[in-house]
């Protein structure tokens, strides 16, 4: 128990693991959209960045999404530059797993990526979502711009009461400016394209977003 308690907590920057100079490298190609993953992205997309426990079921739920140009995962909200997966689960780098998708605004929008995010998983737990314990599952929202942190309080501020009417409490998501992403290892992008039957961990509270 006393080890479950300690990955819920936050590491000191002075505290956390040194990690390393170099990204880890990651496939050139989306194993789905056949998008890049890496930059450059085409002119006039934009990117959005939410952590909502495993990432590999979050992810799958943004590339399904219509107007997602590519989408990854990767670490972020941490201390740990290019920190590895096994340094991530052990609590002392801080990240969270998170994905980054890359849409494109002529064919969907910042809010529909926000409703992807509200309603595919329990923004109340804290540091956790369903099973799954610790730092790196916690419920966040990474803003690139002041327009994106508006829209996100915005639909926070809409969910909470719908929430609380179904007998959920209060929402604990993070909403910050974007911090620096980390990809994650090659073998987690697009992990439920590659193994169908693979952990998915994702389960939403089944409480639908307000419309605007």
């Amino acid at each position: 128990m006393s080890f479950a308690f300690a990955k819920t907590e936050m590491p000191s920057p002075e505290r956390a693991l040194p990690g390393r100079a170099l990204q880890v490298p990651v496939p050139e190609r989306h194993f789905v959209l056949d998008a890049p993953i890496a930059p450059p992205y085409p002119d006039g997309t934009e990117l959005a960045l939410f952590g909502m426990g495993c990432f590999w079921g979050a992810e799958r739920k943004f590339w399904e999404s219509a107007g997602v140009y590519s989408t990854s995962v990767g670490y972020a909200g941490g201390f740990t530059p290019n920190p590895l997966y096994e340094e991530v689960c052990s609590g002392q780098t801080g990240h969270n797993e998170v994905v980054q998708v890359v849409f494109d605004p002529a064919k969907t929008s910042y809010d529909a990526m926000l409703r992807v995010f509200w309603e595919n998983h329990d923004p109340t737990q804290g540091m956790r979502q369903g099973n799954d314990v610790g730092t790196q599952y916690r419920s966040g929202i990474y803003t690139f711009d002041d327009a994106q942190r508006e829209r996100a309080l915005a639909s926070r501020d809409a969910f909470q009461p719908v929430l609380a009417a179904k007998g959920y409490g209060p929402i604990t998501t993070e909403i910050e400016d974007a911090p620096a992403y980390y990809f994650a290892e090659h073998y987690h992008q697009q992990y439920l394209a590659k193994n169908p039957n693979g952990y998915c961990g994702m389960g939403g509270t089944g409480v639908l977003l307000p419309d605007a």
